[in-house]
C-alpha cells in the first residue's frame, strides 16, 4: 500500500518545478549517466516563468537524463486507511524581513514570556497526558472488569453457554463500536500511531494525524478496543494521544471546533510544535508504562530525529509532571473510589521482593533466549508486513468492511480465549495458600476458577480470561514455578503470538507492546521451565519479554529502562541489557524494526540517518526536474496568481534582475503560504519598484504569516478575489523572501546532500551551477528527491535494489 506500488504521475508539490508526465526514454548516443541538468535548461540567464514553459513546451519533451524511465512514485501515503497527499514541515527558520521585524519588535518582556510559555506548555502537556492515561486505565479496568464479572457470575451458576454467548457478544459490541467511530470519524486513528508520530518528527506532514478528531477517536477507540479483549494494548496509542494533545495545545486549540487561545501566538511555527510534540510522545510512554525516564529515552531513541540538550531537559520535566499526576490519582483510587480499578501503584509489576542471583548456566539460558527472541521477533515483523498488506485490500472497500473484519477478529479472539481455557485441565490449588486466595472469582489473581470445581483452578483462564495487564502481572509473578505448566505456556504463547498478528491492522487504535510482552513473557517462562535453570521463572518471563521487544521494536536503551521501571528490580539490569543486545543483533540480520517497516509500507517519505547506496554514484543535478519556475524580486501580481493556481509547489526561487541587479542572481526563496498572505494584504504598486518591509507592515503584522495548525485551514489563492486592475499591478517580494536559503553546488554527491538535508531539517534545498554564465538556480531538492524508490525509478536500468 506504499507510494512505490501506486502507479500515478509524480506530483512535485514541494518545489517550483514543471509538472508534466515523464516521457518514455528516447534512444540516443551513449553519454555519461550523470548529465548535468543545465544541458537541457534554457541558455538565457533570465528566470523561467510559467508562461515561458507554455511557449516552450516542446523543449520539455526531451528526457533530462539518458537512463530516465517512467516514474511510478508519488507524494502520496496511506494514513489510517485513506490515501492522502504528503508534504514536508517547515523546520527551517525563514530569515526574511518579516522574521527580523518580529524579533526586533520583541522586548525583554516578550522574550521572557516566550521562554515561560515554552515551559508552561510542556508542563500542561504532561498534566493533560497524565489525566488521559489515568482515564484510560480506569475505563478499561471497569469496562473489562464488569464484563468478566458478569461472565463469572453466570459460570458460577453453571450457565456456561450463556456465559460464553454473553462474553462473545460484549466483545463484539465493543469491537464494532471502536471500529465504527474509527472508520467514520477518524481513519487516521487506526493502528498504534507511533509510525505516524515518528514520521511527523522526521518532517513529514500527513493529513489529520494530529487533528482533534483523531485525538478523540484515539482515546475512545483505544478504551473500547482493549476492553473488547483484543490482543492489543493501549500503550502505542498513548504515544499518539500525547502527540495529539501537544499539537492541539501548541497550535492554540482548534479553529474548526471553536476552541482557540489567541495568546499562544509564539508557537505558530513547526519548529516549536515539533519540540512540544516530542514532549507529548514522551509523556504518552510515561502515562502508559508509568516510566518517566523510559519515556524520555523512548523519545530520544525511537521517536524524534533531531535532539538537543534543551529539549532533553524540557522532555524530562514533562514526563515528571505526568508521573506526578498519575501518582496522585492512583493514591486517590486506593480508597476504593474508582470502581473496579486495580490497586497497582506507579510500579506496575513489582518484583523487587525477590533476590536476583544467577550463574553461568543462567547466562547461557539468557543468551539462548535472546537468540530465539530475535528470530521470533523478526518472523513476527515479516508476518505483520504480509498481513497488513492483505488487510489494506479489505480496508479499501469501505467502512462497512472494516467494521465486519474487526467484529470477525473479535469473535475469533473470544472463541480462542474462552475455548482454549475450557480445554485446559483443572489443577488443584497449592495447599500452602489460604482458601480465599485460590481460586479467585470475579477479581484479580493468579488462580482463576473458570468452571473448575471447588479447590481447583484453571491455569489458562488465569492468562486468557483476564485483562492484559493482569495476565502480564501473573506471568511476571515470582514464586509460582509450578503454577503454569509447559502445556499451558506453550498454548498461551501460540495463541497470543497468532492473535497479535491477526489483530494488529484492524480498524481500531491498537498497540504492539502488550502482545509482544505477553508473547515474550510466556515464551521466557517456557524456556525457564524446559531449561531447568535455577533462576525464577518469573524473572525468565521478564527477560523473555525483553528479548521479544528487542526482536520486534529494535529498541535497546529505552526498553531496558522501561522494564526496570515496570518491575522495580535493578539487579535485572545486566540480564536485560544482554538479552536486548543479542535479540536486536540477531533480528537485524533479517529485517528492520516493525515501526520502520510500517513507515515504509504506508509510503511515508522518512529520511534515514544514512544515505541509501543508490545515491553514492549520483550528484545533486541528476535527480532534478526542470526547468525551475521562479519569480522576479518585484513581480507582476497576475503572474504570481497564475503560477500559484497552476502549480501546487510550496517553494519558489526569487531572482534579482535588472534594474535591481546588474546580472541575474539568486535573491532567495519564497514560500507559497507567505505569497498568499502578502497578496491578501494588497501592498501593490503600479510600477515595478521596491516598496520595502515598512509598506508591508502597515497592513500586516508578523503573526499574519504564522502557519496554521494541523486542524486549521490556510487561505487558498482562489479566495483572494483580486480585480483585473490589481492583477496588472506589481508586488515586492523582498520582505517575505528568505535571503539565506541553503544551497548546494550541482556536482555535490547526492548522498552528501541527503545527509545535509536531513541533519539541517530542511524542506527546500536550492541547487546552483558550478560555473558562471548560467541560470542562478538549476532546481530545488526536496524530501521526495531523496527517496530510494524515486531514484530507482529514474535510473531503473542502472541501479538495482
Amino acid at each position: 500500500a506504499s507510494g512505490k506500488h501506486r502507479s500515478m504521475a509524480m506530483a512535485k508539490r514541494e518545489k517550483g518545478l514543471a509538472v508534466r508526465p515523464v516521457p518514455a526514454p528516447v534512444p540516443e548516443a551513449p553519454t555519461p549517466s550523470a548529465t548535468p541538468v543545465s544541458a537541457t535548461a534554457p541558455t538565457s540567464a533570465r528566470s523561467v516563468k510559467w508562461g515561458d514553459l507554455e511557449d516552450a513546451a516542446g523543449g520539455l519533451e526531451r528526457p533530462l537524463l539518458r537512463q530516465r524511465g517512467s516514474n511510478t512514485t508519488s507524494q502520496m501515503a496511506v494514513v489510517g486507511t485513506n490515501v492522502c497527499p504528503i508534504e514536508s514541515l517547515d523546520y527551517e527558520i525563514v530569515e526574511n524581513d518579516v522574521y527580523k521585524q518580529d524579533w526586533r519588535s520583541r522586548g525583554r518582556i516578550q522574550i521572557f514570556q516566550y521562554q515561560v510559555l515554552k515551559w508552561l506548555m510542556a508542563l500542561l502537556v504532561g498534566s493533560f497526558v497524565g489525566l488521559v492515561g489515568f482515564f484510560n486505565n480506569i475505563a478499561v479496568e471497569n469496562i473489562a472488569g464488569y464484563k468478566l464479572l458478569l461472565t463469572s457470575n453466570l459460570m458460577r451458576q453453571n450457565r456456561n453457554l450463556e456465559a460464553f454467548l454473553l462474553y462473545m457478544a460484549c466483545n463484539a459490541v465493543l469491537a464494532g463500536s471502536a471500529a465504527a467511530i474509527c472508520a467514520y470519524l477518524a481513519p487516521a486513528a487506526a493502528g498504534s500511531g507511533i509510525p505516524e508520530v515518528k514520521a511527523y518528527l522526521n518532517g513529514v506532514d500527513a493529513h489529520s494525524i494530529l487533528a482533534p478528531s483523531t485525538l478523540f477517536v484515539k482515546i475512545i477507540g483505544s478504551i473500547l478496543g482493549v476492553s473488547a479483549g483484543f490482543m492489543l494494548g493501549k500503550e502505542g496509542p498513548m504515544v499518539h494521544t500525547g502527540a495529539c494533545i501537544a499539537a492541539m495545545l501548541g497550535q492554540g486549540g482548534s479553529r474548526r471546533y471553536g476552541l482557540t487561545w489567541n495568546w499562544i501566538r509564539y508557537f505558530k511555527n513547526d519548529l516549536d510544535r515539533r519540540d512540544l510534540i516530542t514532549c507529548g510522545a514522551a509523556a504518552g510512554v510515561t502515562a502508559a508504562f508509568r516510566a518517566p525516564v523510559g519515556g524520555v529515552l523512548f523519545a530520544l531513541e525511537e521517536a524524534t530525529t533531531w535532539w538537543r540538550s534543551a529539549l532533553l531537559w524540557r522532555t524530562f520535566s514533562t514526563t515528571a509532571v505526568s508521573a506526578i499526576v498519575l501518582r496522585s490519582l492512583i493514591e486517590y483510587c486506593r480508597s476504593g473510589n474508582c470502581g473496579l480499578f486495580g490497586k497497582g501503584g506507579l510500579i506496575m509489576f513489582d518484583v523487587s521482593s525477590r533476590v536476583t542471583t544467577y550463574t553461568a548456566t543462567d547466562i547461557a539460558a539468557v543468551i539462548l533466549l535472546g537468540i530465539l527472541g530475535g528470530l521470533l521477533g523478526a518472523l513476527f515483523n515479516h508476518f505483520v508486513d504480509r498481513i497488513l498488506r492483505r488487510y489494506g485490500v479489505i480496508n479499501e472497500k469501505g467502512a462497512p468492511y472494516k467494521i465486519l473484519m474487526t467484529v470477525f477478529i473479535s469473535l475469533v479472539t473470544s472463541c480462542c480465549s474462552f475455548g482454549l481455557s475450557s480445554l485446559s485441565p483443572c489443577v488443584p490449588c497449592p495447599p500452602e495458600l489460604a482458601p480465599g486466595k485460590c481460586p479467585t472469582i470475579g477479581r484479580n489473581g493468579n488462580y482463576k476458577k473458570f468452571w473448575c470445581p471447588a479447590g481447583h483452578y484453571n491455569a489458562l483462564a488465569s492468562l486468557f480470561f483476564n485483562t492484559n495487564d493482569d495476565a502480564i502481572r501473573n506471568l511476571f509473578s515470582g514464586g509460582t514455578d509450578s503454577e503454569f505448566g509447559v502445556y499451558t505456556l506453550l498454548t498461551f504463547f501460540i495463541g497470543v503470538y497468532t492473535l497479535g498478528l491477526i489483530t494488529y491492522g484492524v480498524a481500531v487504535p491498537s498497540g504492539l507492546f502488550i502482545p509482544v510482552i505477553l508473547s515474550g513473557a510466556s515464551f521466557g517462562r517456557l524456556v525457564g521451565k524446559v531449561f531447568g535453570s535455577g533462576l525464577d521463572t518469573g524473572l525468565f518471563a521478564i527477560v523473555g519479554a525483553a528479548s521479544f521487544l528487542g526482536g520486534t521494536m529494535r529498541m535497546t536503551v529505552s526498553v531496558c529502562v522501561i522494564l526496570l521501571e515496570l518491575t522495580n528490580d535493578l539487579l535485572l539490569l545486566p540480564l536485560i541489557m544482554l538479552v536486548l543486545l543479542v535479540s536486536k543483533t540477531v533480528a537485524d540480520c533479517f529485517n528492520k524494526g516493525v515501526y520502520e517497516q510500517i513507515v515504509r509500507m504506508k509510503g511515508l517519505p522518512f529520511l534515514e540517518v544514512h544515505a541509501d547506496a543508490c545515491m553514492r554514484s549520483l550528484v545533486a543535478s541528476d535527480v532534478l526536474s526542470g526547468p525551475v519556475i521562479t519569480f522576479s524580486s518585484v513581480e507582476r501580481v497576475g503572474s504570481v496568481v497564475n503560477t500559484l493556481r497552476r502549480t501546487g509547489h510550496n517553494g519558489f526561487p526569487v531572482i534579482e534582475e535588472e534594474p535591481f541587479a546588474p546580472a541575474p542572481e539568486l535573491c532567495g526563496l519564497v514560500l507559497r503560504s507567505h505569497l498568499i498572505v502578502l497578496l491578501n494584504g494588497r501592498t501593490f504598486t503600479r510600477a515595478p519598484v521596491k516598496t520595502g518591509a515598512a509598506e508591508v507592515f502597515r497592513k500586516l503584522n508578523p503573526f499574519d504569516f504564522a502557519k496554521v495548525g494541523s486542524s486549521g485551514k490556510a487561505m487558498e489563492v482562489d479566495e483572494l478575489r483580486l480585480t483585473e486592475e490589481e492583477m496588472d499591478m506589481y508586488v515586492d517580494l523582498h520582505p517575505i523572501t528568505n535571503r539565506s536559503p541553503y544551497t548546494v553546488v550541482e556536482n555535490m554527491s547526492l548522498a552528501k546532500a541527503a545527509v545535509l538535508f536531513r541533519d539541517l531539517g530542511l524542506r527546500h534545498m536550492c541547487v546552483v551551477p558550478r560555473t558562471p554564465g548560467r541560470p542562478p538556480v538549476l532546481g530545488i531538492l526536496t524530501r521526495h528527491d531523496f527517496m530510494p524508490e524515486y531514484i530507482r525509478g529514474l535510473f531503473e536500468n542502472v541501479l538495482r535494489e
